[in-house]
């Protein structure tokens, strides 16, 4: 059995047995209970009542936290012309067309979201096998295939998460930074459920939400009351 660090040991003491706790109490535990010498994350995990292997029980989607994660976000841009030039006005880190393919092509990602102009997908789809297995394809469905290049890495800057179940039926984002406001940190938890509940699947049969839980990069988590969670 591997050994329970001295700091992991000590968070789970503070946790106890407690469960089902309302997301303020939730929020307050895991902020008193992170001791790391950085910011950690603040990550909600969703437990969702889906098989993601069927199509028509994929759940992913995107949402605007109203506070923000606290977390710098690199972006891309695959565009030419005018359209380069305003995701470069926008703030965007990286823009280019078949420069940028190759760069990524050689192993260099220096970017967490990655946005596409329509007339640019041709080009984009030929790193399918590289950026598909990181999350990072983009996709009309979350807004990353767009004209609007401007107002996406706007978005994408600004506390934009996008999120998608993953093969056990489960969803993980980060919600904020542990020194947050734990009234800020509740909302954008709220803000999240709220917007995976919505994404519900129409080949989603039972119980949709099954458990939602609270942890910081480097505690145990913690599981919230679904009403609690659900409630705006």
């Amino acid at each position: 059995m591997a050994k329970i660090g001295k700091r992991t040991a000590k968070a789970r003491e503070a946790f106890g047995t407690q469960t089902s706790l309302s997301v303020e109490d939730a929020v307050s535990l895991v902020k008193g209970a992170a001791s790391a010498k950085f910011d950690e994350t603040v990550e909600v995990a969703i437990n969702l009542g889906v098989d993601p292997r069927h199509a028509d029980q994929m759940v992913r989607g995107v949402v605007s936290l109203p506070n923000g994660t606290g977390k710098t976000v690199r972006v891309a841009v695959f565009a030419r012309g005018a359209k380069a030039e305003e995701a470069q006005a926008a703030g965007a880190d990286i823009v280019g067309a078949e420069e940028l393919m190759q760069s990524i092509q050689g192993g260099t990602i220096d970017f967490d979201r990655c946005i596409a102009t329509p007339d640019m997908m041709p080009l984009v789809g030929r790193l399918g096998k590289i950026l598909g297995p990181r999350n990072l394809m983009p996709n009309p469905k979350v807004g990353t295939v767009t004209m609007d290049v401007a107002q996406a890495v706007k978005d994408a800057k600004g506390g934009q998460v996008q999120f998608k179940v993953e093969k056990a039926g489960i969803i993980h984002a980060g919600v904020g930074k542990v020194s947050f406001p734990a009234e800020k940190i509740a909302e954008n938890v709220r803000a999240i459920v709220d917007a995976v509940s919505k994404a519900k699947p129409s080949g989603a049969k039972g119980a949709y939400l099954k458990k939602v839980s609270l942890s910081s990069t480097m505690g145990p988590g913690v599981s919230v009351d679904l009403a609690s969670a659900t409630a705006q």
